[in-house]
């Protein structure tokens, strides 16, 4: 479950990174007056959003590692608050979860 969803996250990574380019390779060619170039508050935005996304990407990386080693230690489906079991369902659904529903942010 977890190998899998690291291998869509690395591929979202790539994908993201990739988009994140060509919007800096067609920045380079524009206008660098956002204010005044109609296309320039598009070409921000799409950049912010991209930006975003890759960060949250890179996050979730990071929280599938966590996972891993929590999976390692035998503490994987266990809630972090309560200590009693994370349901079968809520992992497979978020195999990052680190909490039981009752106790989710």
């Amino acid at each position: 479950m977890l190998e899998a969803e690291r291998a869509r996250t690395r591929e979202r990574i790539a994908a993201l990174r990739r988009d994140h380019a060509a919007i800096l390779d067609g920045m380079a060619l524009t206008s660098t007056d956002d204010e005044h170039d109609p296309e320039g508050q598009t070409t921000a935005v799409d950049r912010s959003r991209t930006e975003a996304l890759l960060a949250g990407a890179e996050q979730h990386l990071v929280d599938l590692d966590a996972a891993e080693q929590r999976l390692e230690d035998g503490s994987y489906d266990i809630c972090e608050v309560c200590a009693r079991p994370i349901p079968r369902a809520r992992l497979e659904v978020r195999p990052t979860a680190r909490t039981c529903v009752d106790h989710a942010a």
